[in-house]
């Protein structure tokens, strides 16, 4: 529950646009990054493929990296 997976769109060091799973949605931080994110939260197969993305990429290599040795 406390993996998130982000995954972040920058032009010029600016963050313009950012899926977040934990929202659930794109989310837009500029003007061209909102009006981004209405087009790509319209597409419900790439939302439901970036959703996947948590247990497919997140989950699976969580405990490689809290591995004790």
């Amino acid at each position: 529950k406390d993996i998130q997976y982000i995954r972040s769109y920058c032009y010029n060091k600016l963050e313009f646009i950012r899926f977040d799973s934990n929202v659930g949605r794109y989310v837009g931080y500029t003007e061209l990054g909102v009006k981004n994110a209405e087009r790509f939260n319209k597409d419900t197969s790439d939302i439901s493929a970036m959703k996947a993305q948590r247990e497919a990429y997140c989950l699976n290599n969580v405990g490689i990296d809290y591995q004790t040795a």
